[in-house]
C-alpha cells in the first residue's frame, strides 16, 4: 500500500488524510495513489464503496458516524476548511452541548460560486462561514480533524444568528471548563472585527475574567435608586473561619444584602434563571439576594422588583 507520505507533501496534510483514513475517508486523489484507480472505480461501480461528496471516497457502503462526516465534509470543501465554532468545540472537549451539525469555516479567498453550496444531505446540517480573517492564530497547530483554536471557536460560536443567552453561555462554559483563557478571548475577538453579538461577547468575557469586580459600579446603584432604595454600605467585610468574606451591598438595618456573580461555578446555561428563583424564595425567608451580572444587565426589572419585594417583607415603606 501506498504511503501517505507518498500523498502529500506537507506534514499537516499527511496528518489529515492519516488521521481520516482510518475512520474510512479519503480524498479521491489519495485513494488512487493508495489502492490503484482501477480498484477504486470497481469498488465504486460495485457499491461496495461510496462516494458521498465530489472528490470524496468512503470505504464502505453503510451509515456515515459522525467523524466519518466530518471528514467528508472537509474534504469537500474548499482547500483551507477547517471546523468551527460549536464544532470544533465539542471535538476539543466543551461539555454539555448537543450537537448542532458541522460548522465549516472557510477562507475567502477559495469563495466561487460553484464552491458555495457542497452538495452534502440537508440532514448533515453544515454550515460554511466564509472569513476574510483567519490567520496562523486562529488555527489550532498539528490537529485533526483541523479546526480553529477554542478562543476563535468561541468567538464564532458566540456570534451566530443565537440569543443573547445562548450567546453568554458559549463564552462562560468554555472558561468554566478550562478549556480558554479570558485574555485569549479577547485577542481572539480583537482579530475578528465586527460581528453579531459582539456587545455581548465582550460583556461575558469581562464577567468570566474579572467576576464581581466586572460589574460597573453604577449599573446595580442605579437600580437601587430608580426604585428609591435606601443607600447601602459596599463591599463590606465579614470574618469567617476560613478567612474574610466580602458582601458586594449591604443594608444592616433591615438586614438585606445583595451579591453580585461575574461567572457561575457550576453548569451556566439556567444559571441566571436559577438565581432568580432562589431569590423569590429568600424574599420569604433569609436577607440575601444574589443576581448574575446579565441580570443586572439585561433583567434590570425583575431584579428591581425583587430587591423593592424584599425591602418591603423587611418592613420598608419607601
Amino acid at each position: 500500500m501506498t504511503s501517505v507520505r507518498l500523498i502529500a507533501n506537507n506534514p499537516l496534510d499527511q496528518l489529515q488524510v492519516a488521521a481520516a483514513h482510518e475512520v474510512g475517508v479519503l480524498p479521491r486523489q489519495a485513494a488512487c495513489l493508495m489502492y490503484g484507480e482501477g480498484r477504486v472505480r470497481a469498488q465504486l461501480g460495485a457499491r461496495r464503496w461510496a462516494a458521498p461528496a465530489r472528490g470524496v471516497v468512503v470505504t464502505h457502503n453503510g451509515p456515515l458516524s459522525v467523524d466519518q462526516r466530518m471528514w467528508v465534509a472537509l474534504f469537500a470543501a474548499p482547500p483551507g476548511t477547517l471546523l468551527g465554532g460549536l464544532t470544533a468545540l465539542r471535538l476539543g472537549g466543551l461539555r454539555e452541548f448537543d450537537d448542532e451539525g458541522l460548522t465549516l469555516v472557510v477562507p475567502a479567498s477559495t469563495y466561487t460560486p460553484s464552491r458555495a453550496q457542497l452538495g452534502l444531505p440537508g440532514d448533515w446540517r453544515v454550515k460554511l462561514r466564509w472569513s476574510t480573517k483567519l490567520g496562523v492564530e486562529d488555527v489550532s497547530p498539528h490537529v485533526a480533524p483541523p479546526r480553529t483554536r477554542p478562543a476563535r471557536s468561541v468567538v464564532d460560536a458566540a456570534s451566530e444568528r443565537i440569543s443573547s443567552r445562548r450567546a453568554r453561555v458559549l463564552v462562560l462554559a468554555p472558561v468554566q471548563q478550562r478549556m480558554v483563557q479570558p485574555q485569549a478571548l479577547w485577542d481572539a475577538l480583537s482579530r475578528r472585527g465586527r460581528c453579531r453579538n459582539r456587545k455581548i461577547i465582550a460583556e461575558s468575557i469581562l464577567d468570566a475574567a474579572g467576576g464581581v469586580d466586572s460589574l460597573p459600579e453604577g449599573d446595580f446603584d442605579q437600580i437601587c435608586r430608580r426604585a428609591g432604595l435606601p443607600e447601602p454600605s459596599r463591599q463590606v467585610v465579614l470574618p469567617r473561619r476560613d478567612g474574610r468574606y466580602y458582601l458586594d451591598r449591604k443594608w444592616a438595618r433591615l438586614g438585606v444584602c445583595a451579591e453580585v456573580h461575574g461567572i457561575p461555578h457550576s453548569e451556566v446555561r439556567n444559571w441566571d434563571n436559577d438565581l432568580l428563583r432562589q431569590n423569590d424564595i429568600a424574599i420569604e425567608g433569609g436577607g440575601l439576594l444574589v443576581f448574575s451580572s446579565y441580570a443586572i444587565r439585561h433583567l434590570a426589572d425583575r431584579v428591581q422588583s425583587q430587591l423593592v419585594n424584599m425591602f418591603r417583607n423587611r418592613g420598608w415603606r419607601g
